[in-house]
């Protein structure tokens, strides 16, 4: 394929030498002469293993070389790979003005080319960047549609400083944002046969995925290095700890909880966070991260509350009440928490769980959900069909086969969705349904 690769930084100079080790023919293009002169004699314009002996070899075949012209890369190539940077702003905003700057260039360009050309940005931007602003200006400065006159596709790109080129040749996935499948089938085919899986998916998802990649990796090297300062001001040898807890790949290292749902709660993850980020305080070792680990999740129970409030109806249908499925357990459920404020604002409420019935509870148990709702018994009922019938907005915490049944009935009631049910995603488009994170 012939390919220009827009931005000759980490990014862009990984790419295109990369690209062009591949067998593709490649141009750089890059604003400033002095990258583009570095390229041009073979010389990589960053410090990065592997590149500067890769750059030379491909610029000394053919396969890759640099312009400053964007109209002449664009009349040599068939797709446009825009790797420009997008730096934080003064206030933290993602800064666009590159990309902007690029896309005018390049749909102007456009404007007087007689075939397809696929415009394909590599850059990390956030969700609706490319549809919202980025096409809008292709297509005006071009007078063409999008998808219909030339491509557009989101490729964000997962290498790391210092390991960029294995990272290429080794991905862990390829992520492929699609506007139109026959730009995506020539994003698909720059990469064919690489490893790793291959995405195609709606541009919003392949623009956040990369975000949901870097603030997860951001999010582990400040939870290990709390835990290090935890640790040792406990005594406790952190990395040895920290062997024991990646040895568990089944819920540690995994996908396991990594679903956007409810809130947590129960005996266990409540209490041990508390106990942990005290025993922190006590030590004077500051863990902002872990002490805001409650707080995150009690926003994420408000968030439910608002969506019951904004239907305006006051007969409230809950379906479930344990702290997860599959068991009686009432302490410090987040669904007890929700039923417990939404009585507090005056709303009718009955309740539907299969796996709680009054006369079983004991102990701890029974004494946490007789402070909480003391009127339980009022409440709680174990027909489903009843408490179906006397909601007027169904609040779903559960997945039980009864629950989805009585859910599948036909009627005008709302559902707020706490467990993303097998088909929400049709009932995305209905009226009256609303998911707490979808």
């Amino acid at each position: 394929m012939r390919i220009s690769v827009f931005g000759l930084g980490y990014v862009g100079s990984v790419s295109a030498a990369c690209l062009a080790e591949r067998g593709h023919e490649v141009v750089g293009v890059d604003v400033n002469p002095t990258k583009v002169e570095l390229l041009s004699r073979g010389q990589a314009p960053v410090v990065e293993e592997r590149i500067g002996e890769l750059t030379a070899e491909v610029v000394a075949s053919g396969a890759l070389r640099a312009t400053t012209d964007v109209a002449e890369a664009i009349r040599a190539t068939e797709i446009s790979l825009i790797c420009v940077g997008t730096p934080s702003a003064a206030n933290g905003s993602l800064s666009t003005a590159y990309l902007e700057r690029v896309a005018e260039e390049i749909g102007a360009v456009l404007a007087g080319l007689d075939r397809w050309h696929t415009v394909v940005f590599r850059s990390t931007m956030l969700p609706g960047t490319c549809t919202d602003l980025l096409i809008p200006i292709l297509e005006k400065e071009s007078g063409k549609t999008a998808g219909v006159e030339f491509g557009v596709a989101v490729n964000p790109e997962f290498l790391r400083e210092g390991s960029s080129v294995k990272d290429f040749f080794d991905p862990p996935k390829t992520v492929i944002g699609e506007l139109d499948s026959r730009s995506a089938d020539a994003v698909a085919a720059m990469y064919v046969g690489l490893p790793g899986d291959v995405f195609r998916v709606p541009i919003a998802v392949a623009e956040m995925a990369k975000y949901a990649d870097n603030c997860f990796h951001g999010l582990k090297i400040a939870f290990a290095n709390e835990l290090g300062a935890i640790s040792r001001a406990l005594g406790v040898d952190s990395h040895k700890m920290i062997e024991v807890f990646l040895a568990d790949t089944k819920l540690n290292i995994s996908p396991a909880y990594l679903k956007p749902g409810f809130a947590f709660g129960g005996s266990c993850l409540p209490k041990d966070l508390r106990g942990l980020v005290y025993a922190a305080r006590r030590a004077d070792v500051a863990v902002p991260l872990l002490s805001h680990v409650l707080p995150s999740n009690e926003e994420h129970l408000k968030r439910a509350i608002e969506l019951v409030t904004a239907t305006g109806k006051r007969k409230i249908g809950l379906f479930g009440l344990s702290f997860k499925p599959g068991t009686d357990d009432l302490r410090e459920s987040p669904l007890v928490e929700l039923a417990e404020r939404l009585l507090g604002k005056g709303y009718d409420l009955k309740i539907y769980d299969s796996n709680v019935a009054l006369s079983r509870l004991v102990g701890a148990n029974r004494e946490h959900i007789e402070g909480r709702l003391p009127h339980l018994s009022d409440l709680l009922t174990n027909d489903v069909a009843e408490v179906f019938a006397h909601a007027e907005v169904c609040v779903v915490g559960s997945t039980e086969p009864a629950v989805l049944e009585a859910l599948a009935e036909p009627g005008d009631r709302d559902v707020v969705d706490l467990v993303r049910l097998p088909d929400a995603e049709a009932r995305r488009a209905t009226q009256g349904y609303q998911g707490l994170g979808w």
